[in-house]
């Protein structure tokens, strides 16, 4: 009986470090990037990706509510993930470089 405790814990584990990897990516994509690829608004995933997140914190494994969220996890990591990234920029936020001006890159006069 140890085992399968040990075993149902490292599954619950898992089930948590997969939702917060899934909630970490959406909040790091730029909110264009949902419309441009024609899915649901950033913040509906980053409230399902959340929620998810949430409840396989609190409850057990053997429970339903655990097994929506990996469904709503899933779906984002394997449909919505793969059509953002495939976009120009991989839907990442882009950070200013250094040598950013006001209207775009600065190229030392070239």
């Amino acid at each position: 009986m140890q085992g399968f405790a040990g075993f149902m814990w490292l599954l619950s584990m898992a089930l948590i470090l997969f939702s917060g990897f899934a909630l970490i990516d959406a909040a790091t994509r730029r909110e264009d990037a949902y419309r441009a690829a024609d899915k649901q608004s950033k913040p509906f995933w980053l409230i399902i990706l959340g929620l998810a997140f949430i409840v396989n914190l609190i409850f057990n494994i053997l429970s339903f509510l655990p097994i929506i969220g990996l469904i709503a996890t899933i779906v984002y990591m394997v449909d919505v993930r793969p059509a953002i990234k495939g976009l120009p920029g991989g839907g990442r936020s882009r950070k200013g470089s250094s040598s950013d001006g006001p209207y775009g890159p600065w190229n030392g006069g070239r």
